[in-house]
């Protein structure tokens, strides 16, 4: 039997090799290795969560590369959250709790296009947040990338993709590298299912049963909060819940 082994998602690692079943996860691990050497992750000056009362993980991956949460900076200008990453990471305010029927959203302002890293990297925002910082940890987040791309991801708590990496119409593309470019990602939750919002346009929308389960979330009442893949900047504007 044979597999095709296609993409890695979130660093946008294209390959597509044609392998016996048996040698595919051994081929997915060995890919993956090399899109991390190929852009490792970098530490960034100044690092470690400078606003109060926010906490963050990074994911395991760049545990694996020896990188630690304070080689990422999260901080304040103004009203405005400043993030550059360093390792993969997610941040959250306990205090950021939503409930019932309600509207996560925020815009993301890549001030120069790539200039972090060899290909789009992604940012935007997870509902439903339990165990955060655990190996129990569950949460759904909805990312935009700077080439017009979306992904929908979650921690369940091992990952579980519901769209994988793809062109929308909705994303805004920077015009070129070291080009500024924005986007507007917004959660919405009704009647227990929920939708991603992009730039004002439903990118996927989901029944209840598809985001909450085993393997899923518990359920789409939680912590919200921010999302970022690694060797990424981005500037965040109007961060937000909004009631029903």
């Amino acid at each position: 039997m044979w597999r095709t082994i296609s993409r890695i998602e979130e660093g946008k690692f294209f390959m597509r090799i044609r392998v016996a079943a048996p040698l595919a996860a051994f081929v997915f691990v060995a890919a993956a290795f090399l899109s991390a050497q190929s852009d490792p992750d970098r530490v960034i000056p100044g690092g470690g969560i400078h606003v109060p009362g926010w906490m963050g993980t990074i994911d395991r991956s760049s545990v694996q590369q020896g990188r630690m949460l304070n080689d990422a900076r999260f901080a304040q200008e103004g009203a405005a959250l400043h993030v550059t990453t360093g390792p993969a990471a997610t941040y959250w305010n306990p205090a950021n709790t939503a409930a019932g029927e309600y509207t996560v959203s925020a815009t993301f302002r890549e001030p120069r296009f790539m200039e972090l890293n060899s290909h789009p990297h992604s940012y935007g925002l997870f509902i439903g947040g339990a165990n955060l910082g655990t190996d129990r940890m569950t949460l759904l987040y909805c990312v935009a990338y700077g080439d017009g791309t979306a992904l929908i991801r979650g921690f369940g708590p091992a990952v579980f993709t519901l769209r994988r990496t793809s062109a929308h119409p909705a994303v805004h593309k920077a015009p070129a590298v070291l080009q500024p470019v924005t986007q507007e990602i917004a959660w919405r939750v009704r009647g227990g299912g929920a939708e991603c919002v992009i730039n004002g346009q439903v990118v996927n929308s989901y029944a209840r049963g598809e985001v909450v389960g085993a393997g899923k979330l518990q359920s789409t009442d939680g912590v919200y909060g921010i999302r970022f893949t690694h060797n990424v900047e981005a500037i965040i504007t109007g961060f937000g819940m909004k009631k029903g």
